[in-house]
């Protein structure tokens, strides 16, 4: 594995940091494709944001996740008409978000957000005391949909042509 690579994914793996005074936390609003997100900081202000190249194979951020901006030459990029005004530093996973929620760096307009929690980190459904499954304890998660991808089993589908063909000759 590439040096680089590997000091990056150990410098992600740290649950405790601190925050720089030029850096803050943001949302993930939407990704715009050439390595630039817009995101949203703990002011509530959209802006665009660079999600540098180092990250590109290593780190995956979706709407809704959180990151570590860089915002030293925010002033300066407004007052020159550039539209990219900060840089991420770092991409805060599910446990990372969690510990820095009870923290008072954490910003309030962020508080009352719901984690997505990553794929490898769902938790298994427990069962109550009589056996049944707790509908109400979901961990905000949504319910599942089907799969629009897959192709309908063969059955089915001759199913459904056979309803159409009777309705025809009618």
């Amino acid at each position: 594995m590439n040096r680089g690579r590997r000091n990056l994914k150990q410098a992600a793996s740290e649950q405790e940091f601190t925050l720089e005074e030029c850096q803050s936390i943001a949302q993930v609003v939407s990704l715009r494709g050439s390595n630039q997100i817009e995101i949203m900081d703990a002011k509530g202000e959209n802006s665009l944001a660079l999600f540098p190249a180092k990250f590109r194979e290593s780190m995956w951020i979706r709407r809704g996740s959180f990151v570590v901006i860089d915002h030293t030459g925010k002033v300066k990029a407004q007052e020159s008409g550039s539209k990219v005004t900060s840089i991420v530093c770092k991409v805060l996973f599910f446990e990372q978000v969690r510990l820095l929620q009870k923290s008072p760096e954490w910003p309030e307009i962020f508080k009352d957000t719901r984690l997505i929690p990553e794929s490898s980190q769902i938790p298994s459904p427990q069962k109550e005391d009589d056996g049944e499954l707790d509908s109400s304890d979901d961990d905000g998660m949504a319910p599942l949909e089907a799969n629009t991808n897959r192709l309908r089993p063969f059955g089915v589908q001759c199913d459904a042509e056979s309803d159409s063909d009777s309705d025809s000759d009618s």
